[in-house]
């Protein structure tokens, strides 16, 4: 008996989200030809460059100081469970050694794919390993010059290429997804980047999208894929960019859906040199907890330079990111929102673990001694500074035992007596262990 379309289109959805929604935290890499140019990855599109002009940094291209071992360590160190790292980027060039072309790393002067040491390093540091694959390709002879490529107005060569077929563009898509997910071994993620059907973009149609998830579910039954090939129903996580969003997402039916918010040091993805909008170790790490107390996960950026070192600007918030971790990741594995009745106190932002019975207060800003607790009364037993484990004394004002934490009555406080020095920790922890 023939399946149903309804039925075809329930096995898109495929992979298991438990250990993404359990991890929270991961490093996403954007690393290509730009870094040589090092003014931002879309560079060849913002400054209408030619393929011609563009191929002086093919032809450049040689990271003497590639040591990706250095990166897996500085993400695990970091905190982080897994990785994204581009295999192509917009622009074209793949860091692989790609069968269908030849616009690839080992033919550049350095001679060799760059990708295949990327992900042992990572696996090495014990990281689960993603890739983020560019749908859209500005080098490409087959793909059309549309409103985003960096031809776009030059008239004669509009003309010129009017006859470009996207459907054997979608050909050569498909065939580089293939490689990527069987050459490399088990993938985790696929990062597809990115969808723009309307005004005379590019969308489903165009990539063949069911076609293209049906291959991948194949090839990788196991396999998470983002929102970004134009075909919802096969997407594991939305993925919204460069904000954070001030609650949870949620489907049209109000139930929340997986998410993972991308974030950037500065305000490129790629390398960029003279980039001064860097963030600070503080608002990274508020950053990572404001995700994950909405239920997200962070996959903060970094932007190697052309000779393949990590900006010295990332390491140090990398390390920044890593002392924090190192005390205070039990306040983000395997933690998510607060019940809806927890409401937290100003400056401050809950994380909720449900299997451990364990409630997490940040603190954004540092209180005078005594913070209170709304709605806590009867949950709490035991209270401490996440960081050194020592004890913080409180005070239940109501009656034992009530509490939107699966108790009944009102929601009583909970004040609690903290230190009037700050703890040594850009944002301290409360661990609250619940009754």
């Amino acid at each position: 008996m023939a399946q149903s379309k309804s039925a075809e289109r329930s096995t898109l959805k495929g992979g298991d989200t438990s250990w993404f929604v359990h991890d929270r935290f991961g490093m996403f890499i954007h690393w290509g030809l730009y870094a040589l140019a090092g003014r931002h990855e879309w560079v060849k599109m913002r400054e209408r460059i030619t393929d011609e002009a563009y191929q002086k940094y093919f032809d450049h291209f040689n990271p003497d100081l590639f040591d990706p071992a250095e990166w897996a360590k500085a993400a695990r160190d970091a905190g982080m469970k897994y990785v994204v790292m581009t295999s192509k980027h917009h622009e074209g060039f793949c860091l692989w050694d790609s069968k269908q072309t030849g616009y690839n790393a080992a033919n550049t002067p350095y001679k060799r794919d760059v990708l295949k040491p990327m992900v042992k390093a990572f696996r090495q540091e014990g990281l689960r390993v993603g890739f983020y694959y560019s749908l859209i390709d500005w080098h490409h002879p087959e793909f059309p010059i549309d409103y985003l490529h960096p031809q776009r107005d030059d008239t004669a060569f509009k003309e010129k290429e009017r006859h470009r077929d996207i459907k054997k563009y979608a050909t050569y898509l498909h065939s580089q997804v293939r490689e990527l997910l069987t050459d490399f071994g088990e993938i985790d993620i696929l990062w597809a980047d990115f969808s723009y059907p309307m005004n005379g973009g590019k969308g489903r149609d165009d990539w063949q999208s069911e076609a293209l998830v049906g291959m991948i579910r194949k090839l990788q039954p196991d396999i998470l894929l983002n929102n970004r090939m134009d075909l919802p129903e096969a997407s594991n996580f939305e993925t919204p960019e460069q904000y954070v969003p001030l609650e949870g997402l949620t489907d049209r039916d109000g139930k929340p859906v997986i998410w993972e918010g991308c974030q950037t040091f500065s305000g490129s993805w790629g390398y960029y040199r003279d980039e001064a909008s860097w963030k600070s170790t503080e608002m990274l790490v508020q950053m990572l907890i404001n995700h994950v107390s909405r239920g997200g996960n962070l996959l903060l950026n970094v932007g190697p330079t052309a000779r393949g070192e990590f900006d010295y600007r990332a390491l140090d918030r990398l390390r920044g990111i890593g002392e924090w971790m190192k005390r205070h990741s039990r306040s983000i594995y395997g933690c998510g929102p607060a019940p809806r009745d927890v409401i937290a106190p100003a400056d401050c932002r809950y994380t909720y673990n449900g299997k451990a019975k364990r409630l997490y207060l940040h603190l954004f800003a540092w209180p005078f001694r005594d913070i209170h607790l709304p709605g806590l009364s009867g949950a709490v037993k035991y209270a401490q500074l996440l960081n050194d484990a020592s004890e913080v004394q409180f005070k239940d004002d109501g009656v034992p035992g009530n509490s939107p934490l699966g108790r009944r009555g009102p929601k009583a406080a909970v004040t609690l007596a903290l230190p009037v020095v700050k703890p040594d920790a850009v944002v301290p922890v409360v661990e609250l262990f619940l009754d």
